[in-house]
């Protein structure tokens, strides 16, 4: 037969139990804005009043209340590991949309200060030398034009190569983050075993822990598992970057490419510092990689441009050279490497040029008189052999339309820049929309909503009042027994 005292401890379990779950709502609450943190729940279970009953024992006790089994964190782990694999790929394209958009604005096309239309200016520059081939101003009008489209081109490799130097140097930031966060999660790896080993509650530790994971899964596109002690492996690919309590390092191979001028004799590459070998790098330094790489994103434009300028140089020159100047010079190239011999008549010297070198031969800017307009010497010795026809300026102005010169080029390049560009832009979209989805399940899941805290909190509240309650009447009861009873008739 149960004891009028056990109710005591009855009632006392329920004290303790609904304040427990008072202190976890009102974590819950205080942490409702808080980045990373897990909405907790706690587990309670009916004590048996008969903890190792006997085979022929009887009783007439209902229980012994109630105790708080564990704090739970709401967490789904194959949430986690979808979280994990989304916002890798969510990283990886809004990296790379990213570079090609910033590569767009180099170029800046359409525009009417674009290389196109410069480019469009020089050969009508080229067509009013033509109609005037006598006159001064329009041969420097043209300089002036052929200058700008150079300086263009020398601008715009420049662009490519800032931008190759500050992705480069992102990289090298992100390398550490990567350690730092490695380090983070085996700090708190073994934090969480030891409190968990010895009965304690490490749910918050686990938020921070999955705080670090998640941006890891960004930076590099790791993945994790967890152990049965506990703690949580991380691997990028299928190689451990944490095993439990230990890390490995990553680092950029040296040396390494640190601008475009250094392709493609270094390239860039991650490496793991132990063994030396290639890291499968996904996230943001995956695109990262993949933007530096020798015939990646930017390599790949720049190359294509260093084509533009080289068939822009051959063009001109092959038409520019055979012709005469004013005062009878010829054999003269129109774009040139800058630093080279402006009066070096090799007509291979195109072969030098490159987007980030090219000039007008400076030679001609000062003479404006040499430039080559004429298919006959309009200087000869005898005024009978003198012919000044602007022959020579007509054909240049007519490589604005060929299918073969440096517009066309240039064209195609910004064609493919632009499919590329929405390709990726749409691909980002689409992946960030899946992301959201994801994210938005798991905060379903495991995110704190202020309504159902304020459900619970209100429940403890009544039961706590509930088991106040009842410790009052049993200790009436216990005050009816001890001082009243016996007193009737004396």
């Amino acid at each position: 037969m149960g004891s009028t005292f056990g109710g005591l401890n009855t009632a006392l379990t329920s004290l303790y139990a609904q304040r427990r779950g008072l202190d976890v709502t009102g974590q819950n609450i205080a942490n409702a804005s808080t980045e990373g943190y897990t909405r907790q729940r706690v587990v309670m279970h009916a004590q048996n009043a008969n903890l190792v009953p006997g085979v022929y024992a009887t009783t007439s006790a209902v229980g012994s209340g109630v105790t708080v089994s564990s704090v739970d964190r709401l967490r789904n782990t194959a949430l986690d590991q979808r979280s994990f694999t989304e916002h890798s790929n969510s990283a990886y394209h809004n990296e790379r949309a990213g570079a090609y958009g910033l590569i767009e604005d180099v170029f800046g096309e359409p525009s009417d200060t674009a290389l196109q239309a410069r480019l469009q200016d020089m050969w009508d520059g080229w067509n009013a030398v033509s109609a005037n081939p006598d006159k001064t101003a329009p041969k420097s009008a043209l300089l002036e034009q052929a200058t700008t489209v150079a300086s263009s081109l020398n601008d715009a490799h420049a662009a490519l190569n800032n931008q190759y130097e500050s992705v480069r140097s992102g990289l090298e930031t992100y390398k550490n983050d990567v350690n730092k966060a490695a380090d983070a999660i085996a700090k708190l790896n073994k934090e969480i075993v030891v409190a968990t080993a010895a009965g304690l509650q490490a749910n918050e530790l686990q938020d921070q822990r999955g705080m670090q994971m998640l941006k890891l899964s960004e930076l590099i596109g790791a993945t994790a598992n967890e152990t049965p002690n506990g703690a949580l492996n991380v691997y990028v690919g299928s190689a451990p970057l944490v095993s439990e309590f230990h890390t490995r390092e990553i680092d950029i191979k040296s040396p390494g490419a640190l601008s475009l001028a250094d392709l493609p004799a270094r390239d860039v590459e991650l490496q793991w510092t132990d063994n030396e070998t290639p890291v499968a790098a996904g996230g943001s330094m995956g695109a990262q990689l993949e933007t530096l790489a020798e015939g990646g994103t930017l390599h790949g434009i720049a190359s294509r441009l260093d084509g533009i300028a080289r068939t822009l140089a051959q063009t001109v020159n092959q038409i520019h050279q055979p012709g005469y100047g004013m005062d009878g010079t010829t054999a003269m190239n129109f774009f040139v490497p800058k630093g080279s011999d402006p009066l070096d008549p090799n007509p291979l010297v195109y072969q030098q040029v490159s987007a980030s070198n090219i000039v007008v031969n400076e030679e001609l800017l000062k003479s404006p008189g040499k430039l080559a307009v004429s298919s006959g010497n309009p200087a000869a010795v005898n005024p009978e052999d003198r012919v000044l026809d602007g022959t020579v300026a007509d054909d240049l102005s007519e490589l604005g339309t060929s299918r073969t010169g440096a517009d066309s080029e240039y064209q195609s390049l910004i064609g493919d820049l632009g499919v590329a560009a929405q390709s990726s832009i749409r691909r980002r979209d689409i992946q960030n929309a899946v992301t959201d989805q994801v994210d938005a399940a798991r905060d379903a899941e495991s995110g704190v909503n202020l309504d159902e805290e304020m459900t619970n909190l209100l429940t403890y509240q009544r039961g706590y009042e509930a088991a106040s309650r009842v410790l009052t009447t049993i200790d009436s009861m216990l005050d009816q027994l001890i001082n009243r009873t016996g007193l009737v008739g004396r």
